[in-house]
């Protein structure tokens, strides 16, 4: 166990060295539309641009200064530019609601156009999401979802059905369809997560009855409780078969415990995670398969969609975006594209 604490510290380190420096405020305007010419500012029809006077958007992820919130921020970056759009990106530090809805209240009084989140509690963020609505400001969400009444539409990555069944193929194919096996996930209170959770279990409920799961364990999105939650795990069943990541920190953290405790080959490591998180971990063979969509673009189309919606469009099925390609929409809910598998064949192929 001494092997691992020191791990657990070089981890730690390597997490707190890839995420941003801390920001004496609170939020930041990460682009200023202001300071395009209006040359700059046209762009292709797929994107109305006919606003006077930028919008303003402000973007709230469940946490900030991880790879993953730190992609889409990214692609937010872009498309503010690109369309002439003000950003402002803010997220607690923890995914914690709470954080998140002291942010928001303060957003409220920021004068802008409109709030895009990613909720870290569907039910506990509806009443500030209502206050923001009674302000006039256009509320949608993304990458995980609130209650209905509290935003005008979900920007979803994937369908979620998909993705939980794809996630549970993955870990069967590679413990042949048996044998024990966790899930890592974020908050227990995320709705979007306990969705893909809801479809991994009826999958493997309905086409692999001989995987048993033993324990959901909750990470909080957090790269080193993940890693210490997953030492407790392999210490606590000796004969687990598989771990599932269901957040973007879990995979890699599980990939350094199972490396670290000698288990290579010997419990099988899957999930969502992105290429640049996981490249080394699957060239060793401490993970089989990852599957993720692009954050990047997801920050990207989160920015569109919210310029669209200030000009009087809403998202609609097959609507083009530039950048992004075409978008299926169901009811109110966006679905940007299919997810990408990520393996030792082709894992060098990405660049995020």
């Amino acid at each position: 166990m001494r092997d691992c604490r020191i791990s657990l510290i070089i981890f730690a380190l390597l997490i707190v060295t890839a995420c941003n420096d801390s920001e004496e405020t609170k939020y930041k305007v990460i682009y200023s539309g202001e300071s395009e010419s209006e040359e700059q500012m046209d762009t292709p029809v797929e994107v109305k641009n006919s606003i006077t006077k930028p919008a303003t958007v402000a973007i709230v992820p469940k946490v900030v200064n991880i790879p993953y919130f730190n992609a889409v921020e990214k692609g937010a970056m872009e498309a503010s530019k690109e369309f002439g759009v003000n950003v402002i990106y803010a997220g607690p530090n923890i995914a914690d609601s709470k954080q998140q809805i002291n942010i928001i209240e303060e957003l409220i009084e920021e004068n802008i156009d409109v709030l895009a989140v990613s909720a870290n509690d569907p039910e506990e963020l509806l009443p500030i999401l209502n206050k923001a609505q009674r302000s006039g400001i256009r509320v949608i969400t993304w990458d995980a979802d609130t209650e209905t009444e509290g935003r005008e539409f979900f920007i979803n990555m994937v369908h979620p059905e998909t993705l939980g069944r794809h996630l549970m193929d993955t870990l069967a194919k590679h413990t042949n369809e048996k044998g024990d096996y966790a899930i890592l996930t974020g908050a227990l209170s995320a709705a979007n997560l306990n969705e893909w959770m809801h479809w991994m279990m009826a999958q493997q409920e309905e086409y692999y009855p001989d995987l048993n799961l033993i324990e959901v364990i909750p990470t909080d999105e957090d790269p080193n409780k993940a890693y210490t939650s997953t030492l407790e795990l392999l210490e606590k069943y000796p004969n687990i078969k598989g771990i599932i990541g269901n957040v973007s920190v879990a995979p890699p953290a599980a990939s350094q415990a199972v490396t670290d405790t000698g288990k290579i080959g010997e419990v099988i490591v899957v999930g969502l995670s992105s290429p640049s998180q996981m490249r080394e971990y699957l060239n060793s063979g401490a993970a089989q398969v990852v599957t993720l969509w692009s954050p990047k673009r997801l920050g990207y189309l989160t920015v569109a969609l919210a310029k669209n919606l200030v000009e009087g469009i809403k998202p609609y099925d097959k609507q083009y975006i530039q950048g992004v390609g075409p978008i299926s929409v169901m009811d109110d809910e966006v679905i940007m594209g299919d997810p990408i598998d990520f393996y030792i064949g082709n894992v060098d192929e990405y660049d995020f």
